[in-house]
């Protein structure tokens, strides 16, 4: 995983994508949170958001 991150990393370094970093920050969180509620009582909750 980490060997990703600096792929990525290098990648917009090089070829000056810097915009690209708030999505892919979007990207993390939201899988972060489908992975943490998966079986949480908090599920329902979140569920409801969406």
């Amino acid at each position: 995983m980490g060997a990703f991150v600096s792929e990525l990393w290098a990648f917009m370094k090089v070829r000056k994508k810097f915009w690209m970093i708030p999505i892919f920050l979007i990207m993390a969180l939201f899988g972060a949170l489908i992975v943490f509620s998966q079986g949480s009582a908090v599920a329902p909750f979140i569920y409801t958001v969406f």
